[in-house]
């Protein structure tokens, strides 16, 4: 039991002292780093997708197949 404990306590002494946490001005930032990543991402994918799904030929693209599934 005295294990468990001795794990706890550097747990909180390395979380408390050791860690550097980031400020809530690079945590935002941050989070606009990666909005806007998915976003592209995103994008990328739509435009993947609309551009691959031929209506004249059947294909539909990935996201027809989708909405079949969960229809």
């Amino acid at each position: 039991m005295s294990k468990i404990g001795d794990y706890v306590k550097s747990s909180y002494d390395e979380l408390v002292h050791k860690t550097s946490w980031p400020t809530i001005q690079e945590l935002q930032s941050s989070a606009i780093v990666v909005a806007v990543a998915a976003i592209i991402l995103a994008l990328i994918v739509f435009l993947m997708d609309f551009i691959f799904g031929v209506q004249d030929t059947g294909w539909r693209g990935i996201l027809g197949y989708f909405y079949d599934i969960f229809k």
